[in-house]
């Protein structure tokens, strides 16, 4: 069974073997191009000809390092450089078969550098770790997660995609809505610093502004170093978490969800200081964490709550701010609605959820499908899914077909506990970074051993599995294609975070005939 896709939902297959290691070039982010360009690897740059101590480098890794061979043979990662750059670097770390080093200098520079958009980031001293690729294109950083994902699938799976999907992409900037930011009161500076940690450090960086994060949180990172500053109980709050939420009934920004972590009591004088902060700032509402995350409190009453919209499906989400939600609301809603037009659920069947959360795949799928079970493993999440359903369903727009939600430890699955939960005609699966490995070899069990499939139990024709960690992803597709009787029919990369290393993807298996 193959969906029929528009043109803009995908690409073709790369004419490089998946297991080239190399940099993947440009990846097309609009319809003016449909192609993913593939420069070529050491050939490109002309290596017997470099005077000693350059280095021609190859590619680039998913640490943002570039990639050269010495003579010898030997790898050399450099921080700072790029694939196709003629480069020197100072090595500080040094192995039998490696080297690693940062870059000092460039004789040919490519043409995919570009200027960072945050004078925070760089390889100086201090700079902030938050972010590893703007130095890079934006869309180069999306091919190089794409080929990743490539180059997981074959080495670790052995799965090479029917279609490549045309990756996601969003905002490059001002995109991140979840961050948790460390504090720490430096005596010697007399400050406060607020942020992300240094590179490769303990230390927090001395950031003024973050543009990935919402430009109001942004432009609060000083105000909130006086703050703290001000405080009584400055020296025992060592982090703040920041959720951000939509403005009810839009899918712009509304609330900023502040969490204070605090080690000793708050006086009132420094609760006074947190609400003359809400209200020189709109939308901030502060909460207080004393110790673990179940003890997270609002800290006054009467505020807007904390949500976000999926207005495709008239969906409304609510949520705490020490809840699992994705960081990308941009990327997120698109994620959604590619994933139901990937799934194709149609009226009269039965989807399962797995690793459904608060229900951002569930309750879009209660406005498709006949009956939808969620399976989760928190209890509280499950608890919250039901809560969320049950409002939505109260004011849908559109028939809501029937939902129930489970909690179960999903990285205890058998094949009698698939079989238990009865047939499904879809599944979603939206693990976490450990991957769904026992809920995928409890379905190859299954397919071994058709003995096993009592009640009429039958496998699910089609399984959309997203992803936040391409390495796990590739183990069970090479489980699903190698042992579950499954195809890979479609793959992409998602840019959930611009500028990072984090790679999101999104894969569609087939039951083969």
């Amino acid at each position: 069974m193959t969906d029929s896709l528009d043109d803009k939902d995908t690409l073709p297959t790369s004419n490089a073997p998946a297991d080239t290691e190399a940099f993947a070039g440009v990846s097309a982010a609009s319809s003016s191009s449909d192609r993913i360009v593939t420069p070529a690897g050491p050939s490109a740059v002309a290596t017997a000809a470099l005077e000693p101590g350059w280095l021609a480098v190859e590619s680039l890794d998913l640490e943002a390092q570039g990639v050269a061979r010495r003579d010898d043979g030997k790898v050399v990662f450099i921080d700072g450089a790029l694939p196709g750059e003629i480069v020197r670097a100072n090595v500080h770390r040094k192995k039998n078969n490696w080297e690693q080093g940062q870059l000092t200098d460039i004789r040919r520079e490519s043409p995919l550098r570009v200027r960072p958009g945050c004078p925070h980031f760089g390889l100086h001293a201090g700079a902030c770790g938050g972010c590893k690729m703007q130095h890079l294109h934006a869309s180069a950083q999306v091919a190089v997660k794409q080929r990743a994902l490539e180059d997981n699938l074959w080495h670790l799976g052995k799965v090479r995609p029917d279609t490549l999907l045309r990756p996601i992409e969003g905002p490059a900037w001002h995109y991140r809505y979840r961050a948790r930011l460390s504090v720490r009161y430096v005596q010697k500076k007399g400050t406060t610093l607020i942020g992300f940690h240094e590179r490769k450090s303990r230390y927090v960086a001395d950031m003024l502004v973050c543009p990935v994060l919402p430009r109001p949180v942004s432009e609060m990172l000083v105000p909130l170093r006086t703050l703290i500053d001000s405080m009584d109980a400055r020296l025992t709050c060592p982090q703040i978490e920041v959720a951000c939420g939509d403005a009810p009934g839009t899918t712009q920004l509304g609330v900023i969800a502040l969490v204070l972590r605090h080690l000793e009591p708050l006086g009132e004088a420094d609760r006074e200081r947190l609400r003359a902060f809400a209200s020189a700032h709109p939308g901030v509402q502060w909460w207080l964490q004393p110790k673990g995350p179940d003890t997270v409190r609002l800290m006054d009453e009467g505020v807007p709550p904390l949500a976000y919209e999926l207005p495709e499906f008239g969906i409304t989400m609510p949520f705490r701010p020490t809840d699992f939600t994705q960081v990308n609301p941009h990327i997120n809603r698109v994620l959604v609605s590619r994933a139901l037009r990937l799934l194709a659920v149609q009226p009269e069947e039965r989807v399962i959820d797995w690793f459904c959360g608060l229900g951002n795949f569930t309750l879009p799928l209660a406005t498709e499908a006949r009956e939808v079970l969620g399976i989760e493993g928190s209890e509280t999440l499950v608890a919250r899914a039901r809560d969320n359903a049950s409002a939505n369903r109260s004011v849908a727009r559109r028939p809501w077909g029937n939902t129930d939600f489970v909690a179960r430890n999903l990285f205890e699955m058998t094949p009698e506990m698939l079989v238990a939960d009865g047939p499904a005609d879809r599944w979603l699966v939206d693990p976490p970074r450990e991957g769904a490995f026992a809920l995928v070899k409890a379905l190859a069990d299954l397919h071994q051993q058709p003995e096993l499939r009592t009640g009429g139990w039958q496998p699910p024709k089609r399984i959309v599995y997203v992803s936040c960690n391409p390495a796990t992803l590739a183990r069970d597709a090479g489980l699903l294609v190698h042992q579950a009787g499954y195809r890979c029919s479609f793959a992409g990369a998602v840019n959930m975070f611009p500028h990072t290393a984090h790679v999101e993807s999104i894969a569609v298996f087939d039951l083969a005939d």
